[in-house]
């Protein structure tokens, strides 16, 4: 019996009554929330977000889009709580890009004149991936002089003084693609060229690098959850936290998906060293000067932590990520690296060797976590109109079944 009837029937005998399982997901019970927290624990905050994300959807209705000067409004009383004194902004608009935020830029004026290009960045009704708004603050604001990242500013991580949860940091300049480029969704599979494409590999690769590197015992993280070094603690909350998420925002069975999963619980690799992760390190998730060449800001630390190195490599390693290059033979990391230089040139950076178990096991796992958002989150958020990016999500839906294809791939060669 899969886990998801388990936990109808347990609901069913708590309740006294009988509830169509979509129903239940559509609008989780109290009793449905706590047992999906017993079955699958995870890290504090994961679980703290996870549970105001069900919380919500059964309190809340349909996202609201707020204009220009409804966002302004919010800000303005922001900012006289938290600034203080004479200011104006400006130049407010709405940024595009991404699948998952609200993303609101805007000039503030000091009172000395100084203006400031900021960027607001905020959760919908509700995300694609529930995240906190204050890890990510915290992590910005930890790698600030490690590798390029914005300045930060403020962070409302309740959704106080904003309609949800939102943290304020420094407009960054650059772009995240080639402007003469073909637009790619989220900059997957991105063709920088092979000038470009030389330049900024060296960055990539440094900047890996000097994130797994970090002393973070010295930094300001306290919503993080510190995993046990020679421990499976790391690798199995990540399980935990994509398996969660699976039984309450799925719309069908998948056995395939029940395979990965206790593969994975069985194979829960053990952690040599935690180390920052960026939990999306890729292309599209940094930007750049087209004239100097040079990276100007890594972007969307939401899915950080401190864990396995492994999670980031396996990530990069995507092959949705990367493409061919000229040859029509080599495959390219994230569109910059060829394949086989990819870890030998981390091992050099870092002085870190690379556990090619751990490595298998997040690479099945990354596989299957894609699978979870894009075929679970994408459709129970859209379905249910809570958020600003509805046709977007229904397009990432609809790719899910070549996302599956490279689940069933890797399990073939892994597993099998």
């Amino acid at each position: 019996m899969s886990t998801v009837i388990k936990a109808v029937d347990a609901i069913d005998f708590l309740d006294g009554e009988s509830l169509h399982v979509s129903q239940l997901r559509d609008r989780p019970s109290e009793e449905f929330i706590e047992f999906v927290r017993d079955a699958f624990p995870t890290e504090r905050e994961y679980d703290s977000m996870l549970t105001r994300k069900l919380r919500r959807r059964s309190s809340t209705g349909r996202h609201v889009q707020y204009d220009l000067g409804e966002m302004s409004g919010f800000l303005s009383v922001f900012l006289q709580h938290h600034q203080g004194g004479d200011f104006s902004i400006s130049d407010e608009r709405w940024l595009l890009g991404g699948a998952s935020k609200i993303q609101f830029g805007f000039t503030l004026h000091r009172a000395d004149g100084t203006p400031t290009r900021m960027v607001i960045r905020m959760e919908p009704r509700e995300s694609l991936n529930a995240t906190s708004r204050n890890r990510e603050f915290e992590l910005l604001t930890a790698m600030r002089g490690v590798v390029p990242v914005p300045d930060t500013y403020w962070v409302d991580a309740d959704g106080e003084w904003f309609p949800e949860p939102a943290l304020i940091y420094a407009f960054a300049e650059g772009v995240s693609r080639p402007t003469d480029s073909a637009f790619r969704v989220s900059g997957a599979g991105q063709n920088f060229g092979p000038t470009l494409r030389a330049r900024l590999a060296e960055q990539f690769m440094e900047h890996l690098a000097l994130i797994h590197t970090y002393d973070w015992s010295s930094a300001k993280l306290p919503s993080f959850t510190i995993p046990r070094a020679a421990s499976t603690d790391s690798a199995l909350w990540q399980l935990n936290r994509a398996r969660r998420v699976w039984e309450e925002d799925k719309g069908e069975d998948l056995p395939y998906l029940d395979v990965a999963a206790r593969w994975l619980e069985d194979n829960l690799p053990v952690l040599d060293n935690p180390s920052v992760v960026h939990g999306d390190y890729r292309a599209g998730n940094f930007l750049f000067n087209e004239n100097t060449q040079q990276i100007t800001a890594w972007l969307d630390w939401e899915r950080g932590y401190i864990g396995d190195r492994h999670r980031d490599l396996a990530w990069t390693l995507t092959r949705s990520f990367g493409h061919l290059a000229e040859d029509q033979k080599t495959f390219l990391v994230s569109g910059l690296v060829p394949l086989p230089d990819f870890l030998p040139w981390y091992e050099s950076l870092t002085g870190l060797a690379v556990d090619h178990d751990a490595l298998r096991f997040y690479r099945v796992f990354d596989a299957y976590q894609l699978v979870v958002s894009n075929l679970a989150s994408s459709y129970r958020v859209a379905k249910n109109g809570r958020s600003h990016q509805d046709a977007l999500l229904m397009w990432t839906h609809g790719v899910s079944s070549s996302i599956a294809s490279d689940l069933l791939t890797i399990l073939d060669e892994e597993i099998l």
